[in-house]
Formats: structure tokens, sequence, C-alpha cells
């Protein structure tokens, strides 16, 4: 593994002096296509949307200079979130990419990946991914394109979005030293049946600082019952709301926005967020992966394929940062007092 690090350290010191070696000269644009699992502006999409623009710009990419940007939003998670409609906008990207003819094409999230980047992991395209909740492995088992992540050896390589679950546990415990358990919510749609898998594997890395449990959700009246009953029960010190994608029994969709809004009305417990962000939408915080940092991550990757490097050279990388984060209306309002050295820890306090 030591020897992987350094390898792509090479590989990225390089970058920094010759970015744009490849284009140099040429007088032509290197060109990079983004395809969004999400709809414009989400609250998970757009910070690794930016992290990826500086991350190419860390390495002498530069939009309107060097660089053109093509991007395109499936919306698969409010809106085209049956498999017939994620086919349909699958189509679309295919023809999108095809008008563009990008250099690089950048995925975000597993509905773009799986429906799109996969099926072009053989076509001679360089693919970088971000933000992947299943694992690489079992995609590759669906499709080849790796040997493994320590050398892919193909056309793609990306950026897995591991979640520091045993480190939101470890900030958790120490805020509520009494203990208590720690109930993560999942639903039931791809990503989040990949988020669950997720969650159990990181809880088998080591023994958690406090106990933790899962319970699937399947519809919205569900979600509602469930934070109901855990606010009566006085063992839980924590929920982790990940089920971020669920429909009521007249088919009317629930995303992030709505799904945190009700809970930070309707919850007496404290949420540990999953994306920094959410925090933003009311949740109480804690550690949460850094959308934004793996952006830059990928971003980086990606600008090594434009260097000319061969993406099954670039590792297979886990999120690396996780930011730690507070909103201190909602601790307030649950009537948390944080300790002093962990919000001195914090990367942002929300007031």
């Amino acid at each position: 593994m030591k020897i992987t690090i350094m390898y792509f350290f090479l590989i990225l010191s390089a970058i920094s002096f010759y970015g744009d070696a490849v284009f140099s000269g040429t007088g032509e644009k290197a060109r990079l296509f983004i395809l969004h699992s999400y709809e414009q502006d989400h609250v998970c999409g757009q910070p690794q949307h930016d992290g990826i623009v500086n991350g190419l710009n860390s390495r002498n990419f530069e939009e309107g200079v060097n660089l053109e940007i093509g991007v395109y939003y499936m919306d698969t998670k409010r809106k085209n979130n049956t498999p017939e409609l994620m086919a349909a906008q699958a189509q679309k990207a295919f023809e999108a990419i095809e008008r563009f003819q990008p250099d690089v094409l950048v995925t975000l999230d597993d509905n773009a990946f799986r429906t799109t980047a996969l099926p072009l992991a053989d076509k001679g395209i360089p693919i970088v991914f971000c933000g992947l909740n299943g694992q690489p492995e079992d995609y590759n088992e669906q499709k080849r394109f790796m040997n493994s992540r320590s050398h892919p050896g193909g056309s793609v390589t990306g950026v897995y979005e591991k979640l520091h679950v045993l480190d939101a546990l470890r900030v958790h415990s120490k805020i509520f030293k009494g203990g208590g358990e720690v109930r993560f919510l999942v639903d039931e749609s791809p990503t989040g049946k990949a988020i669950l898998k997720q969650i159990r594997l990181e809880l088998k890395e080591t023994k958690p600082a406090l106990k933790a449990t899962i319970t699937t959700i399947g519809a919205w009246e569900e979600y509602k019952a469930e934070i109901k009953s855990l606010n009566r029960n006085p063992n839980i010190a924590a929920i982790y709301p990940a089920a971020l994608l669920l429909k009521d029994a007249k088919g009317v969709v629930y995303t992030a926005p709505e799904i945190f809004k009700w809970t930070v009305e309707h919850s007496k417990k404290p949420e540990i967020a999953l994306n920094y962000a959410f925090t933003r939408l009311g949740l109480f915080g804690g550690a949460a992966v850094d959308f934004f940092a793996m952006g830059v991550q990928a971003g980086e990757k990606a600008a090594a394929v434009l260097s000319g490097v061969g993406p099954g050279d670039i590792p297979i990388d886990d999120a690396e940062r996780y930011a730690l984060v507070f909103n201190m209306k909602r601790a307030a309002c649950l009537g948390i007092d944080i300790p002093e050295d962990i919000l001195m820890a914090a990367d942002e306090v929300i007031r």
C-alpha cells in the first residue's frame, strides 16, 4: 500500500508541473464530462462537482483556459428513480457523451456509474467515478473493469465513498459519555442497499465505540413511525439517517431536504450526518463525509488522466477525509452541550 501511495504521489507531483502538457501547443482544450446521478444543485452532487473543478484547477486545468466541461444531470433521486426511467436517462446520457466527445468521463454516485459508465468500461473512454457507494468488486462481477483497487489495469479509476462510520461513532461516544445505541436508518433504493453494505463492512473493521443497530425503511409512513418509536426508546443515543429516498402510499417522493426537515421537527434524538452538508439542512452533525474533498480527489485523478496517465495505473482510493461539523441551533433545540474540546476541533460550527 505504501508503494502504491508513493507511486500516485509521484504522478501528482509531475502533474503539478506539467498539468496541461498533453494539450499545450496544440490550441486544443481538454474535454471533461461530469455525469450526475442527481438533479442540479443537489446537496450531495454539487459539493462533489465543485471539488472536482477545484482538483482540476490545482493541477493546472482551468475551465475556459485549457479545459471544457460538459455536464448532464440524470435526476435519478427525485424524479427518474425507477429502473425504466433510469434506463431512459442513461440513453440520454450516452447521447450527450457522444456529442461532447470527452477525453475523460466523471460520474457522480452509483446510478450514473451503474447505468452509464459500466457499459462504457470497455469502449476506450477513460472514466473516473466519484462517490461510489457500491463495492467496486461487486460492480466488477457485473462487468469486469479492474484487476484490483490498487492497480485497476483498465479504463476506470475513481474514489469510493468511505463513510467513516467508526469515526462518527467515536466522536459521538465522547459527547454522550453514558453510551447508548446509535440506530442507522437506510432505504431500499439501489444506493440505499449499497450504503447498508458499507455500514456493515465498516462496523466489522473494529469494535465500534457505541452499540450500532440498523433498520431498513420501506416507505415514508414507516420512516415517520420509526422516528416516533425511537423517541420513546431511552436506549437510543442518536440516529444516523441514511434513508435518502422514500415514497409514501400515494407515490409522492421524499428526498433528503424533505426527510430531514420532517426529522428535525419531530425527532428528539441527535442525528449523525452522513454528509457534511446535511448539517446545513438542520441535522445535528458530527463526523461526516466531506463531499467537496472527495470531489477534489476525483478531480486530481481526472487531471492525471488528462496529463497522459492511464486510468488503469491510478489506484481506486477511499474518500480520505471526513469533516467534523455541528449545527448549534439543533444542539440547543435538543438541549445538548457539546464539549469545548470537540467544538475547538470542529471544521465548521453552524450557528
